[in-house]
């Protein structure tokens, strides 16, 4: 059987990994989709498609799993996407998620959905992990070690600290 977790890792961290590691007891294979993958260098979304696919690829080698990471651009259609998501992803059996709207679009589309708790989630959340690294604060304990080694790797403190600051002009 394979499974489906989509997010947008933005960064990847260990709230993540961990729904991973109990998605992984559940199925044979995995297919990751990097959600949002179009968007960037903003203080919400501040890491590539390509970054984020570096982050979940190298943290997920530890489970003994086949995964399959692959990126889903925006489809502002949600009546369509499910099908999008499925013409960019290898075939899957299950999704996980516990995000309300994923949920009701793929059940609409007669795909199994499966939720597992949230794991820390007052502190494994991403703004508050985007937050942390805004505000020199530590975030590098809540993500998985390969994950904070890539945002290392490619200066995205420095990067969101950057796009994060203003001029006082309206953003471009």
């Amino acid at each position: 059987m394979r499974g489906f977790y989509i997010g947008r890792f933005q960064p990847y961290h260990a709230g993540h990994h961990h729904m991973v590691e109990e998605i992984a007891e559940q199925v044979d294979e995995l297919v990751l989709g990097i959600g949002s993958a179009g968007d960037s260098h903003t203080q919400r979304d501040p890491f590539t498609a390509g970054e984020r696919v570096m982050m979940v690829t190298k943290s997920v080698a530890e489970f003994d799993i086949p995964t399959y990471v692959v990126p889903i651009e925006d489809l502002d259609r949600n009546s369509v996407w499910v099908s999008h998501v499925q013409s960019m992803s290898p075939a899957f059996d299950v999704a996980f998620s516990n995000n309300p709207l994923v949920i009701r679009l793929f059940e609409e589309a007669g795909v199994e959905v499966r939720q597992s708790p949230m794991f820390r989630r007052e502190i494994l959340e991403g703004a508050e992990l985007r937050e942390r690294m805004i505000d020199g604060e530590d975030w590098a304990s809540l993500i998985p070690d390969p994950a904070a080694a890539v945002i290392r790797e490619i200066g995205g403190v420095e990067r969101i600290q950057q796009v994060s600051d203003t001029d006082g002009a309206d953003d471009i």
